[in-house]
């Protein structure tokens, strides 16, 4: 014989009603034997207890009633004048007393149940099957704490096997759950997930081969989906595990559910009415494999904080508090002890919580007086995440990863197995926190979100490079590079699952008005974590929004120079911030583009590689202007138009020209080195005559002969197998503070030499250090152009996603 329960969203009206009816038939029809026991339909119980509240304080509730019972009827031909009768009446008395004890409002809630086994009943009867409606206050009998009742087991077990005996002929029996009674007669409820309560303990009662709970979900998940969109649902648990993730906040399971299963080794299968052909979760007696189970949650509770210098190696205080709470019938779920035992915070409902600090203060009063106990204090909206199958020993990674999404957890401890633990979250933390743990955790992807700002020509790359790769990365890295959200000064773009392949004419009808403000609320909103920023601008006032992003738990990726080269001071801050918040900042395509030049000075500098000289040609501009200018007999205005057809300079290339760009890059390298110089500092030689430094960009370019005659003299008056290249050069004492010298000059080369040999538009830079002596280290590349520099981004987007892992 097999238990059928169906829960209250099983059961309402419409689709849900109709498929719990179907899954019935089909069983009769298989000809199986089994009984079945239903909840409420739909909200009832809640709807009860708002109407119960209302009449309590005097308020019409009349109108609500009859909606009521208009919904429960529905169009069954079952007979409910007695139940419709008896809710007017208790209503009416609840409202001449203004008041209602435990034991109406258990009376109240009860008929939900019975109404709703009288319409099953019926229906099924109406459709030509042989169903018996059972009350269970007939069948199983409780104490009398009414609102959690506990059932007395030998007359309940012994009133149900006598009711199925003489039932035996009946093709259905259709049970109500939740409800019982008390020796004495009077009705009583079960308490939280009391109908699964029931189907447990009929299943025990009778020796059910099987439980079957209907749900509105596939089965028990590694977390709750409502919170976790990527949930995976479990296919099978032992009962153990089942009666953790139970006692640690599951909705769809109870612990007390469990116990009348365990007893006798009843599998309980948890199933979906609206997709009953799954094959659910299953529990039973069987160990699956080790490993973390779920995540559970509980909400509305209220940490509960006592604190005082004399409960240092004072033995006995969590004695007294359990005492003192058991006595007040207060439920503890969480406990921890600071090391210094200065402290003790624990977990209660939060209903509980007021009456919980005040039974404290009252045990706790003369120890207030010795100063022993400074306060007891409560901690609201607060958050439960318990990590079932957890080992103490392996929780870093989940632990690491909140930090790195900068949340905190208030408290947290293990069980005495030491393989659960517990964290408490703030509130507005709780989706954002389950959603970091369970992509730790169960993750066969580590995703990484991404919000770019700037879609100019390597931002547009980026963004496309990103989205084509985006399946290649996933198979060979098992990371996603979720991009939600792209941004420019007017407006932005924002997708938690990710921007489409139509970005660009999505960014362009986009309402949303772009700010830091609203795109930091959008991520909010969204609770998602591992993000990465990426400045893909030029801009000079966005790079002020880092440490705001920074501190809203942003790593930073940026193609702008802007901000490590600003006063040493912002430079500084920066720095600080990162460190205080344990962020990252990659910028490697700062110079150099695409070559891994900054990584290398990095390593070599924190190696502690003394590096005495930092030399090369920084500007891919530059360099395919002198390479082609010294190779050929072109004069220099030619090859820059050249230079311009071909889109190797800015709009205006006096920007190339003046030799900033250079000097920047320059000074990043110096800051990598910890120096502290300043871009005024550096001796810049601007190759702009001064006569040609003002105006607009067309009269610039049609002065460009202007530049012959000065180029053809500098390039003549070289020595022999001389070449010029356009050089940036840290040198001096890079050791101390004030040492080095930063100069970006044109410079005479030997031909044969490094930067000599250097062809087209590559960057080429030497890196002289104390080890290698007089051979520098050279790298050489492709130092401009969007796919190169968008592809360096790239690189460091993988290497902060890869750090993450």
């Amino acid at each position: 014989m097999k238990i059928l329960k169906f829960g209250g969203k099983s059961l309402a009206y419409g689709d849900g009603f109709d498929k719990a009816i179907n899954i019935i038939l089909d069983k009769v029809k298989q000809q199986e034997k089994f009984a079945v026991v239903v909840s409420a339909i739909g909200n009832a119980t809640d709807e009860l207890e708002e109407i119960l509240e209302k009449a309590k304080k005097n308020e019409v509730y009349q109108v609500q009633l009859e909606n009521f019972k208009n919904y429960q009827k529905g169009n069954s031909s079952a007979d409910l004048s007695s139940e419709f009768g008896l809710l007017e009446k208790l209503f009416e008395g609840v409202a001449l007393l203004g008041d209602y004890s435990k034991k109406i409002k258990d009376n109240v809630l009860a008929q939900g149940e019975v109404i709703s086994g009288k319409v099953v009943t019926q229906t099924l009867k109406d459709k030509g099957i042989n169903a018996h409606f059972s009350d269970t206050r007939q069948l199983i009998k409780t104490d009398a704490k009414f609102g959690n009742a506990q059932p007395v087991d030998v007359i309940s077990r012994k009133n149900v096997q006598n009711h199925f005996a003489a039932n035996n002929g009946t093709t259905v029996n259709i049970v109500t759950g939740f409800i019982a009674s008390s020796t004495d007669g009077e009705t009583t409820t079960l308490g939280r997930n009391g109908s699964n309560f029931t189907a447990s303990l009929l299943a025990n009662y009778l020796d059910a081969e099987e439980l079957q709970s209907f749900t509105h979900v596939d089965g028990i998940f590694t977390a709750n989906p409502d919170l976790v969109p990527d949930a995976k649902k479990i296919d099978q648990l032992s009962f153990e595990e089942a009666n953790e993730i139970a006692t640690f906040g599951a909705t769809i399971l109870h612990a007390k559910t469990i116990i009348p299963l365990i007893e006798k080794k009843i599998p309980l299968r948890i199933l979906n009415t609206f997709n009953h052909t799954h094959n659910g979760t299953l529990i039973n007696s069987e160990n699956s494999r080790k490993g973390i189970k779920s995540l559970s949650v509980l909400e509305n509770v209220t940490l509960v904080n006592l604190e005082g210098r004399g409960l240092l190696g004072k033995p006995g205080i969590d004695a007294r508090i359990f005492r003192v709470l058991a006595q007040n019938n207060i439920s503890v779920s969480i406990i921890s002890q600071g090391s210094s035992e200065r402290g003790i915070g624990f977990i209660v409902n939060a209903a509980d919580a007021l009456k919980a600090k005040a039974a404290i203060e009252a045990e706790f009063e003369l120890d207030f007086y010795t100063n022993d106990v400074s306060s007891v204090y409560l901690t609201e909206n607060v958050s439960v995440i318990s990590i079932i199958g957890q080992e103490l020993a392996t929780f870093n990674k989940p632990y690491d990863a909140l930090i790195r999404n900068q949340i905190v957890p208030i408290l947290f401890n293990n069980t005495v197995t030491g393989k659960n633990v517990s964290l408490v979250v703030e509130r507005v933390q709780l989706k954002k926190a389950l959603n970091v743990i369970h992509s730790e955790i169960f993750g066969i992807t580590k995703k990484i979100n991404l919000v770019i700002f700037g879609h100019g020509t390597v931002g547009k790359t980026l963004i496309n490079q990103l989205l084509e790769s985006r399946d290649n990365i996933i198979q060979r890295k098992g990371i996603e590079l979720n991009v939600v959200a792209i941004a420019n000064s007017r407006q932005f773009i924002f997708n938690a699952k990710g921007v489409s392949v139509q970005w660009q004419s999505e960014l362009e009808s986009s309402l949303q008005k772009s700010s830091l403000e609203n795109i930091l609320a959008a991520v909010k909103d969204q609770h998602l974590g591992n993000l990465i920023a990426i400045d893909a601008t030029a801009s000079k006032d966005f790079v002020s929004n880092y440490v705001e992003l920074i501190k809203n738990g942003f790593d930073l990726v940026s193609v702008n120079k802007i901000a490590n080269t600003k006063e040493y001071s912002f430079y500084k801050n920066l720095r600080e911030n990162l460190n205080f918040y344990q962020k990252n900042y990659l910028y490697e395509t700062n110079v150099g583009a695409g070559l891994p030049l900054i990584d290398t000075i990095r390593l070599l500098h924190h190696s502690g590689e003394n590096i005495t000289r930092i030399r090369g040609v920084f500007s891919g501009t530059l360099s395919y202007l002198f390479n082609t200018f010294s190779a050929t007999d072109k004069t220099f205005g030619d090859v820059l138009k050249e230079a311009i057809e071909k889109g190797f300079t800015e709009p205006d290339p006096r920007e190339d020209l003046n030799g900033n760009d250079v000097g920047r890059k320059l000074l990043i390298l110096a800051r990598e080195l910890d120096l502290s110089n300043e871009f005024s500092e550096i001796k810049i030689q601007n190759l702009i005559p001064e006569n040609l430094r003002e105006g607009s960009v067309a009269d610039f370019l049609a002065r460009l002969e202007e530049l012959n005659p000065i180029y053809q003299n500098i390039k003549t008056n070289q020595a022999e197998n001389q070449v010029l290249r356009y050089v940036g050069d840290l040198s001096g004492d890079l050791s101390v503070e004030n040492g080095a010298k930063l100069d970006v000059s044109l410079v005479s080369v030997p031909q044969e030499s490094s930067l000599g040999q250097l062809k087209g538009s590559d960057s080429i830079f030497e890196i002289y250090t104390e080890s290698y002596g007089e051979h520098p280290i050279v790298i050489q590349g492709a130092g401009a152009g969007a796919a190169v520099t968008a592809r360096g981004v790239f690189g460091d987007i993988l290497r902060l996603a890869e750090k993450s892992k």
